[in-house]
């Protein structure tokens, strides 16, 4: 009985292991949690509605390479190395135009328009990239995070000095003046909010 017994059981033995083998390899037993997609529920909720009255004039593109530093008194210091890739854009609030800033005379209509200014600096993260890091604690997203927060400060204070607002301006009487000429067929002149030279504008 024992001897028929043992090629009964080598025989069922021998077809578990090639059942085994062929789930495993067509993927049954390991791979029965194989992704088959992606599923993404959003559940968005509108906030906030702003009105748009800045007009976009003039966008300045940096690349910066940032070295950002934490030093501790008894630590050694930790630093980072990036590749940052930031812009600034120069725009005009059109929405603070009022009416007295507008004055027909003659020939001629003199517009007060809003000093340019600076709407807008951010970094492109899809084009910064971090060169190296070196931290000996758990600060390295601390470290990141204020070398994104300089960098967006130095960008706005670079734009600046690289006469951004001037370069807004020019832009803006380049595109306003066109229109304004058109509707009103009359010369157009501008001033600004800071600029004295429009009581004398006023005033002839």
């Amino acid at each position: 009985m024992r001897r028929l017994a043992y090629p009964i059981i080598v025989s069922i033995l021998s077809m578990l292991v090639l059942v085994f083998a062929w789930f495993s390899f067509s993927g049954g037993f390991f791979n029965f949690g194989k992704e088959t997609k992606s599923i993404s529920n959003h559940n968005i909720v509108l906030e906030k509605i702003e009105k748009m009255g800045k007009l976009q004039l003039v966008k300045y593109k940096f690349k910066d390479v940032l070295e950002q530093k934490i030093e501790y008194d008894w630590w050694p210091d930790s630093k980072a190395i990036l590749i940052i890739s930031g812009e600034a854009t120069g725009c005009m609030d059109l929405e603070k135009v009022k009416p007295e800033d507008i004055v027909e005379q003659g020939d001629s209509i003199l517009i007060r328009l809003p000093e340019p200014e600076i709407c807008d600096t951010k970094i492109n993260h899809s084009e910064t990239s971090i060169y190296d890091t070196k931290t000996y604690s758990f600060d390295e997203s601390k470290l990141i995070d204020r070398a994104f927060k300089a960098a967006e400060q130095q960008i706005a204070e670079t734009a600046r000095k690289s006469n951004i607002l001037e370069q807004a301006r020019n832009n803006g009487e380049l595109v306003l003046r066109p229109i304004f000429e058109q509707i009103s067929q009359k010369k157009v002149i501008f001033s600004y909010a800071l600029d004295t030279k429009n009581t004398d504008l006023r005033r002839r």
